[in-house]
């Protein structure tokens, strides 16, 4: 396993100053923002598809500090009901896979999105329950006539450009939120997608990590992995439930809010959740992602990195001589 961190958290630093720093803390690699929600603080896919040469210098200033690029991330909501918006991220993605064939990347990191309730709505629509009846219509509307047929054509625009993993990020708001249904899409479109598993998005929900890690192992389904926790605050929970709209400014008020690694869950959780992605067959990029109200970047950062070395498995065993 190799420890990448994700890029937006040093977004107010240059890439060299931002490899510079991590390369000096041990981080193995760069989850490279490229457009869309991450930004392009480092990288714009737009303009690096088209200029050789600004390509080649990216690719120096990663070998200059002996990193690599755990993927491009483009999360965005290309099926947003107002056009311009959508047409915004579809360009954003489609220059992601074209510049990942370009520089040997072939793992695109991205959202599912989510339409609004019809053809004529204005702002996103995301369902949570099925009653009236008029939600789980939606969903079909959503599902069959958006969502899908944007996807298959997505998939094989992505294939095309050498694009072998598009790890959608299971998060609440998007239509994709929890492995029933970033399985769901799979099986619709193929397994060109897979999921990104972030489980500050998933604790909150009331899931289980070890559960969640071996239903999309077997299925050979987590194409990625964010290193991100939730601390739930339980006596907001009991009082309001775990569906919270307050402003992450309010933690004293929130059900749950996010934190660095160590500060929401502790060592033996995370040293499971690490054992069962190995064994499950994910021995890949774990990429830190901060956003702890509590600590600024640069602190939480460290703090995380320091704990995920702890638990993060980089040798095999070779040699099971008991075996």
């Amino acid at each position: 396993m190799k420890i990448s961190v994700v890029s937006s958290i040093l977004g107010d630093y240059s890439l060299d100053e931002s490899l510079k720093y991590l390369s000096g803390l041990g981080v193995n690699e760069f989850e490279l923002g490229v457009g869309g929600y991450p930004g392009k603080a480092h990288a714009d896919a737009l303009v690096l598809s088209k200029d050789k040469a600004a390509r080649e210098k990216l690719l120096e200033t990663f070998k200059k500090y002996n990193m690599g690029i755990s993927a491009l991330s483009v999360h965005g909501n290309c099926v947003h009901p107002n056009k311009e918006t959508a047409a915004k991220f579809e360009a954003d993605f489609e220059a992601a896979c074209i510049l990942a064939g370009q520089i040997g990347i072939d793992r695109i990191v991205t959202f599912s999105g989510c339409p609004g309730s019809d053809p004529d709505a204005k702002q996103l629509s995301w369902v949570t329950c099925a009653w009236p009846s008029e939600y789980p219509q939606v969903l079909e509307w959503q599902w069959n006539e958006v969502l899908i047929p944007y996807w298959k054509k997505a998939v094989r625009f992505a294939a095309d450009h050498g694009v072998k993993r598009i790890a959608l990020e299971m998060h609440p708001g998007f239509c994709v939120y929890n492995p029933a249904t970033c399985l769901r899409l799979r099986e619709e479109v193929g397994d060109l997608i897979g999921a990104n598993i972030d489980p500050s998005h998933l604790y909150w929900q009331g899931m289980d990590m070890l559960e969640v890690i071996r239903l999309l192992g077997e299925k050979k389904a987590i194409y990625y992995f964010h290193a991100k926790d939730t601390q739930m605050m339980p006596h907001n929970v009991r009082k309001n439930g775990v569906l919270d709209t307050k402003s992450f400014t309010l933690a004293a008020d929130r059900s749950w809010v996010f934190r660095t690694l160590g500060y929401g869950h502790g060592a033996m959780e995370w040293k499971q959740i690490i054992s069962m992605l190995k064994i499950m067959g994910y021995d890949d990029s774990v990429s830190i992602e901060h956003e702890d109200g509590l600590m600024s970047p640069k602190e939480g950062l460290e703090k995380a990195i320091s704990f995920l070395k702890e638990c993060v498995i980089t040798q095999d065993n070779t040699n099971m001589w008991w075996a």
